[in-house]
């Protein structure tokens, strides 16, 4: 019973809360919460069935938890009333029932926390059942890892070694030579792998999930429901149970009756007959070897049915959300771009200007800087290209180099060097035609006969200077234009 299994477990201080004070719903209201369940039932696409200890206590095995539980009346030094063995108790209404349902295509799949072996006796299919924490009737090879059918209950928990050989052979046909264990959780052993991964597979794919006689308190067990708030669309969770459950506030409806009466009322509604149960149809009776282990293609069909469903709505939704950022963005693009492609108004930059700059540099801001080096570069050819009035360029270079940064007084000087220059590059020039002209006036023999070597030489040296003196002129305005602009790129 329920007390041995307790006893064989080891030391655990939290099991939970215990002893919470039960409630109960009037007729009518289990009634018309029991029609809602039905038309949920018919609705639903994937329904999926969370069974607990309190499915069984009709069939003389405690639950743990409740006013006289095990771990309840445990932790006031008492020991439960009821003393059924395993062997000797048989599947309730409510196990009879999920197997009718099951065969008639109204559920899909059974999770369930419970060691009593009654799911199993009752006929449920090992396809359709997934046994969180083990189970007394069923014996596990610690080698191939394959399970059997006990035809007795276990006398051992936690997967302790029972001294029996593995029935089983390899595929050369030798023997596996491994030993077989019980299958019964301990406080800090893992879940098996294949019973958890076909509950949570199923649980996700579910659109609805129906507690039964739990009360949530063991984890991970305890959390698989609500995968189908999480992933299903529009899932429905029902919890029924007379204890309150760490879940309540996110069920979409709770019943709290006793799990018979529900189920009960629910197959009459849906128009369908609880069957009897039968030793002919209960595996512990089958004198041969049954195989009681989750097929590996089961567990691959259930991963490409949630991959399906369940990660196409991640990536759909994973995808709108990368779709409204990127509009989001492009939104923000084109604002930006509308804003750069808006003409400035000019009064408004005058003010501005105005307003920033001191009253000194307030001339300089009446037009765009662009504009002034525009303006400026145009005198500045202007200058380069009127080789006839002289004065005039030098006009337009101080003019244009009076509208920079204060730099008039410099201009100024240099303009004057300039005009310098000029003059005695004028003087120079009128000097060498004199010369000239004095020496084609002379007598021709005399040029020949008397210094005509030094005359030539001095010809030569003169028109030499008289073109350095040009070159020298040349470079001067070259100066001046390489002044401007550097003023102009000083702006």
């Amino acid at each position: 019973m329920s007390c041995n299994y307790a006893d064989g477990l080891s030391p655990y201080d939290n099991k939970g809360k215990l002893g919470l004070a039960e409630k109960f719903d009037s007729k009518e209201e289990v009634i018309e919460k029991v029609k809602k369940l039905t038309q949920w039932i018919q609705e639903a696409k994937h329904v999926v069935v969370h069974t607990g200890a309190g499915i069984s206590t009709t069939a003389g095995i405690p639950d743990f938890r409740g006013p006289n539980g095990v771990w309840t009346l445990e932790a006031r030094g008492e020991k439960p009333d009821i003393n059924i063995s395993f062997n000797d108790a048989i599947p309730t209404k409510t196990h009879m029932s999920l197997v009718k349902l099951l065969s008639e295509g109204k559920i899909h799949y059974v999770v369930s926390q419970n060691i009593d072996g009654l799911h199993l006796r009752s006929g449920l299919p090992r396809s359709s059942l997934a046994e969180l924490h083990g189970n007394m009737f069923v014996e596990q090879c610690g080698k191939c890892s394959r399970q059997f059918v006990r035809c007795s209950a276990t006398s051992s928990v936690g997967q302790k070694c029972l001294q029996k050989p593995c029935p089983t052979s390899k595929l050369n046909c030798r023997p596996c030579r491994g030993r077989m264990h019980d299958v019964i959780l301990d406080w800090e052993h893992d879940l098996p792998e294949r019973d958890l991964g076909m509950a949570d597979f199923h649980s996700c794919v579910a659109d609805l999930s129906i507690c039964l006689g739990t009360t949530l308190q063991i984890i991970p067990s305890g959390n698989l429901p609500l995968h189908t708030k999480k992933y299903g669309q529009g899932g429905k969770l029902v919890i029924c149970n007379l204890q309150p459950t760490k879940h309540d506030k996110k069920a979409d409806l709770l019943i709290h009756a006793y799990v018979d009466e529900i189920m009960t009322l629910l197959m009459d509604n849906l128009g369908l007959a609880i069957p009897e149960y039968s030793r002919d149809k209960d595996p512990t009776y089958h004198r041969g070897l049954l195989e009681w282990t989750i097929p590996s293609f089961e567990v691959q069909r259930m991963r490409r049915m949630y991959e399906v469903t369940c990660c196409k709505m991640k990536r759909t939704k994973l995808k709108s959300d990368l779709e409204d950022y990127k509009n989001v963005k492009k939104v923000k693009l084109e604002k930006v771009e509308r804003e750069e492609m808006k003409p400035h108004n000019m009064e408004n930059i005058k003010t501005e200007c105005i307003k920033d700059e001191p009253s000194e540099s307030s001339s300089l801001c009446e037009t765009p800087k662009l504009e002034q080096k525009e303006s400026c570069n145009d005198k500045i050819r202007k200058v380069e290209s009127s080789d006839d009035d002289t004065s005039n360029s030098l006009k337009n270079g101080r003019e244009c180099s009076k509208s920079l940064d204060g730099r008039e007084t410099m201009c100024e000087d240099q303009e004057e060097s300039d005009i310098s220059v000029h003059e005695n590059n004028k003087e120079k020039s009128g000097d060498c035609n004199e010369l000239l002209n004095n020496l084609h006036s002379s007598d021709p023999n005399r040029l020949k006969n008397n210094h005509e070597s030094e005359d030539n030489d001095s010809i030569v040296s003169q028109n030499s200077n008289c073109s350095n003196d040009n070159d020298q002129m040349e470079k001067v305005s070259g100066g001046l234009t390489s002044l401007s602009n550097s003023n102009v790129l000083a702006t």
